[in-house]
């Protein structure tokens, strides 16, 4: 287990579901440093700028809500995955929407995977250990 922390960006604009998200990652055994964003605009300005800058703080992981303000889940997917700089960084699409398109045009755009959010406060804090343990356990993600 690594002693580094995973960094991890949540882009998120349910209060909620952050609150929640933010609750299982501390009980989390990997350390990890979690990073909020509100809206896509938002999270594509911090990473572009990030990437421009060459900067060693890119997220080792993104965990990208579709159904966002002023830019949706799908334009930051589409655009992340579509940066030469940021391609590389798994993107878990962890949102409500269970619509067949969504998940389809999901993974047209290359999300890593694709996990609709339980209604249940003890499903989603189920779910969000199990993103821990297998995304920040079991799978090796690159160095920034």
């Amino acid at each position: 287990m690594s002693k580094t922390p995973i960094k991890i960006l949540l882009v998120e604009d349910n209060e909620g579901d952050i609150l929640l998200t933010t609750e299982a990652l501390e009980e989390c055994k990997v350390p990890n440093e979690l990073h909020i964003l509100r809206d896509g605009n938002e999270a594509l300005f911090h990473l572009m700028t990030q990437a421009k800058a060459g900067s060693k703080e890119l997220p080792d992981l993104i965990l990208l809500d579709v159904n966002l303000p002023k830019k949706n889940g799908h334009e930051v997917l589409e655009s992340v995955k579509n940066h030469p700089d940021l391609k590389h960084i798994p993107i878990i699409m962890l949102t409500t929407s269970s619509s067949e398109t969504d998940i389809l045009r999901a993974y047209q755009e290359h999300a890593n995977c694709y996990i609709i959010k339980p209604l249940e406060v003890s499903d989603f804090l189920h779910v969000t250990s199990k993103i821990e343990e297998f995304w920040l356990s079991i799978v090796r993600l690159p160095k920034n």
